[in-house]
Order: C-alpha cells, then structure tokens, then sequence
C-alpha cells in the first residue's frame, strides 16, 4: 500500500481513495502500563490502579477490598519495586523506553508509506502516560476517528476489554464523541510470526541454538478460560504458528504460562515448571521468547531473563538465554503499520465501537464486530 510520492495521503498507487482521511484520523497504541519509578510508594499506586480493575480481579469488592487494602498493597510494593529496580535504566521504565521507541518508529513508517495522521500516541491503561491523556493529545490534534490497537497480540478481557472499557469511560460524556474502531488482536497475523520467527533466527546465529525453546506467556486463571474467554486458544494458535515457521519439531519447543498472582488455579504448564522438568532431564541450556509481551518489560526482563535464569541453573541447568521482545524492530513496526493500514482502509465496512447514544456495545461484542482480518 505504498505511495508515490506524488499522490495525495489519501490516495493509493491506482488513483482509489482511502476509506477513511488520513488527516482526520489519529491512531492510539495502548499498553499495560508501569510505575513512575521503582519506588515502593510509585508501585504501589500503580498496582492499585491495576488491581482496582474488575477485568483483573473479578471477586465482589466487599471481599476483595480488604485483602486488596488490608494485604497486597501492604506486603506486594516493596517486593515488586526491588524487582522493578533490577531492570530500571537510565532513560527509565523499559516497558515506556521501548514503547516510546515504537511510537517513533510506526509514525516514521507510516509517514513514508504516505500516511497523514493527526497524531500516533501512546496509552498505558495504568499508569503514565494514560489512555485518558493520549486521547487528549489525539482529541486536541483534531482527530475526528481514532484506531486503537492495543499491543497485546493475543484477545484477553484482562487486556484489550479492559482497554475498551478504559476508552469507553473517557468518552461516555463526549458531546462529540470521535468514530472508534478496536483491533482486537493479531495473534495469527503473517508478519507477527514472520516477525517472531526473524527474532529467533537472529539470536540462533549470534548465539547458537539451545537444546529446546520455551514460549512463555503471560498466565490467566482457569476460571476465565472456562467463563469463554478465547486467551488460551489464542496463544496456542501463536506457539504453533511460531513452531510451523521455525520449523521445531515437538519435543524441540514448549508452551508454558508465566505470572500467577493469587492462590487460584492458572493456566499450566507454569514456566518455572518447564524450565524445571527440562533441567531434571538433563537439558543444560534453554531458550525463552515471550510472545505475548510486545514490548520488553518487569515480566520479561526480570521474571524470565534474570529470575527465571536463576532458577534454571538452581535447577541444574547451565544457561537460559531470554530472546528479546519485538519491540521496536524494523519488522515488527511494519507488521503494525500494515495492520493500521488494513483497518483503516476497512474503515467503511467496519461497525463504530459506540452507538450515538452512548457507547453501549460490550468490549467482546465489540472485539468480533472490528476484528478485521
């Protein structure tokens, strides 16, 4: 979808117009989010932030307030804020450094690609900066359309409806609300694996092929799975694509789930129970990439690539090699800006996410109406 550079921004190569003008449109990247800073005090408002979110924490709030006030926040800060402080850097939070970073990179794609966005901005659904003031930028630059496409490549409710719920709530009062369009993931998308598979590659020739590759994803509860949501069936199909690719038969490669938080059931196999049973049998070198994680972050950098590591060798493995997020590499940028391309240009046959009246349609109702493939 390349221009010439003669052509108008809303124009493609044959003379056809864009559905939708580029010059009305602002495009909003969302993200998890992270702390201020690696300070107790930072962690703790950002994880009360996090773990207000019915879509994290589903208990009654009689039950959950107190355990959430009385305990978590109590005992949880300072630990977490330790584990923030081994991967802090100097520019600041990796997960904000690294998105920041992909901001730059789509809006320079997407500009050479003869795009004329009022703005490309960054959201975090917790934390700074928030999806509140990146509307505002957008909203303030003149955006009549917003395409919002969270950086979780894999649907969850925890994720992307939680981001819609977030986007819902900034503009119920809008007496002008702008045209917004959700995509709801891109778990199977070609150059999102093309992408993955590049990264693997690469790190196989600068550091040599281990004896087994584990795709780590972040967990869920059970509990979710079994309530319909389509997360599992979402990362499987990523793992196996990523498998297909790399070309790994399957005793090559696992698939395991990270990140618990709480004592009920999650998705298994657990990560550290795989780095485990792989130690035991004698398998003295591992590889990790995260899929799910677009941007590098506390549950990469320090769960798996330092934490993780630690265990493994405690385990009786040797080396655990952690294979960095996509971030902001050149092919993952431009797996991105072919997918803004594609909603955009889909953008008449596509349904708003909110009725005039109000923004009444629910987060999954609105996932499948807008998933544009």
């Amino acid at each position: 979808m390349h221009r010439s550079a003669n052509s108008s921004p809303n124009e493609r190569d044959d003379g056809t117009q864009l559905a939708v003008p580029s010059t009305a449109l602002g495009v909003l990247l969302t993200n998890l989010g992270t702390p201020d800073e690696p300070s107790p005090e930072a962690v703790r408002r950002f994880l009360g932030e996090m773990l207000s979110d019915r879509r994290i924490v589903s208990l009654p709030r009689i039950v959950w307030w107190p355990i959430l006030h009385g305990i978590v926040l109590r005992t949880r800060p300072r630990r977490s804020a330790h584990a923030y402080s081994r991967i802090w850097s100097a520019e600041g939070s990796p997960q904000l450094v690294f998105g920041r970073k992909l901001v730059a990179a789509l809006r320079a794609e997407l500009t050479t690609r003869g795009h004329n966005f009022v703005g490309i901005e960054l959201g975090m659904r917790y934390g700074n900066p928030s999806i509140a003031a990146a509307l505002a930028r957008l909203r303030a630059a003149g955006a009549q359309r917003m395409l919002v496409l969270p950086l979780f490549p894999q649907y969850s409710a925890a994720t992307t409806a939680s981001t819609y719920d977030a986007l819902t709530r900034q503009l119920s009062d809008a007496r002008n609300a702008p045209e917004t369009h959700l995509v709801a993931d891109y778990h199977d998308e070609p150059d999102y694996i093309a992408a993955l598979a590049a990264s693997v590659r690469e790190h196989w020739q600068h550091e040599g092929r281990a004896g087994h590759l584990v795709m780590s994803f972040h967990g869920m509860p059970q509990a979710s799975v079994r309530q319909g949501d389509p997360y599992l069936q979402r990362c499987r199909r990523s793992a196996s694509l990523l498998a297909e690719a790399l070309a790994l038969a399957g005793g090559e490669w696992s698939l395991a789930f990270q990140s618990r938080f709480g004592a009920q059931e999650w998705l298994r196999p657990y990560t550290l129970d795989v780095l485990t049973d792989l130690a035991r049998h004698g398998v003295k070198r591992v590889q990790v990439i995260c899929p799910g994680f677009s941007l590098d972050c506390l549950e990469t950098l320090e769960e798996i690539a330092l934490s993780a590591a630690e265990t493994f060798r405690a385990r009786g493995g040797e080396r655990l090699d952690y294979i960095a997020a996509l971030n902001h590499r050149a092919d993952h940028v431009a797996c991105l800006a072919g997918i803004v391309e594609r909603h955009v240009d889909a953008w008449s046959a596509a349904r708003p996410l909110h009725d005039v009246a109000g923004l009444a349609m629910d987060a999954p109702s609105a996932a499948r109406a807008h998933r544009v493939r």
